[in-house]
Parts: C-alpha cells; sequence; structure tokens
C-alpha cells in the first residue's frame, strides 16, 4: 500500500542523497551499515526490554538504509548485485527486529505473545519469498496488504509505544500482524495460482 507513496519519498531523498554521494561512500556500504545498525538496535537492546530506546536505534538506521537507492542513482553505481545486496539485507533486518521481539517478550515471560513474533518472522519471510519466486518464474506478484514496509512501521511503532509503557499496543500489533501477514501470503498465492491458470506466463521448468 505504501508503494503509491514512493516516488513522492524518491523526491525527497535524491537531494540528501546527492549530498551523501559527495563523500564517497557507497551506496552498498550505506546498505551494509543500515542493515548492521537495525541488526545492533534489535538484538541487543529488545532482548533487554529496552523497546522505545530499541526503536530509536532501528529507525534511525532504517531512513539511514533507505539513502542506498539515492546515493546508487546519484552516482550512477546501480547494479544487479546492488539490488540483490539490497532485498537480502532487507530480510536480516527483519529476522533481526521480529527475533529481538520475541526474545524479549520470551525474557519478560511473555512466552505465547513470543511465539507470535515468532510467527510473523516466519510469516513475513514467507511473504518476501512467495514474491520473489513467483517474479523468477515470470509472474507478477506486487500485491499484498501487508508488505514489508507496513510490517515494519506497525511493529516498530507499536514497540515503541510499548517502551513508554503503553500497555496492550505490542500485543495488539503483533496479533494483528500476524493476521495480515497471513493474509498477504493468500493473496500471493492466489494471484499466481491465477496467472498460472491462466497461462499469463510460461516459466522455464525446474531442472
Amino acid at each position: 500500500m505504501l508503494n503509491k507513496i514512493r516516488p513522492a519519498l524518491g523526491r525527497v531523498l535524491t537531494p540528501v542523497g546527492q549530498a551523501v554521494a559527495r563523500t564517497g561512500v557507497s551506496p552498498n556500504a550505506i546498505t551494509v551499515i543500515g542493515t548492521l545498525g537495525v541488526a545492533a538496535g534489535a538484538l541487543v537492546l529488545f532482548p533487554r526490554g529496552e523497546f522505545f530506546w530499541g526503536t530509536l536505534v532501528i529507525t534511525a538506521f532504517v531512513l539511514f538504509d533507505m539513502l542506498d537507492g539515492a546515493v546508487a542513482r546519484a552516482t550512477g553505481k546501480i547494479s544487479k548485485f546492488g539490488a540483490f545486496l539490497d532485498s537480502t539485507m532487507d530480510r536480516v533486518a527483519d529476522a533481526a527486529i521480529f527475533a529481538g521481539l520475541m526474545i524479549g517478550l520470551y525474557r519478560d515471560g511473555q512466552e505465547p505473545l513470543a511465539g507470535v513474533a515468532l510467527y510473523c518472522l516466519v510469516a513475513g519471510v514467507v511473504v518476501s519469498y512467495a514474491k520473489a519466486r513467483a517474479e523468477g518464474l515470470g509472474y507478477t506478484c506486487d500485491v499484498g496488504i501487508a508488505e514489508r514496509a507496513e510490517r515494519l512501521i506497525v511493529a516498530l511503532v507499536a514497540a515503541g509505544f510499548d517502551g513508554l509503557g503503553v500497555p496492550y499496543i505490542l500485543a495488539v500489533a503483533l496479533w494483528v500482524l500476524a493476521g495480515l501477514s497471513t493474509v498477504t501470503v493468500g493473496q500471493r498465492f492466489a494471484t499466481v495460482h491465477a496467472q498460472a491458470k491462466d497461462g499469463a506466463a510460461a516459466p522455464e521448468p525446474r531442472p
């Protein structure tokens, strides 16, 4: 859903990316640094129950990571490897966030909710893999009520407010994310199944 605002976001990030590009930092370095920062915030602070400070650190590095595309365009260093690296590091960051929440909740004695966080982690991986695999086979799969950006926003906003003492918000958010992620997986399966049934693509058979 948030894909609709990407053109506007790109216009905002372009001048910032141009300024960063003048420092000589490469877009791939931004991708890796952003991911390491997110993982550190999630796996160091969330397990200690520091949900508010963890959210601030993660958000800062998520925003930093968003500059990689703008820097790539500014420097002309757009590459297939860069796209591959960015997508792969996104999966690492997502896993770190939900793993950190799971550990923090488990240590706080909230085992059932920790299990929901684990489900959100796995469901998020399936959502991303379903799209990647479908596109690799020649289908289009750009559908889903809860794509990566939506999942991150819901999880981080809820974790931040939970860290400020707002009751039940993280529990509600995780259950909602679990449901929305499940629906998104179903949407992607249905979309690809419909294309396969109609012969919309003729992918090469797997060896």
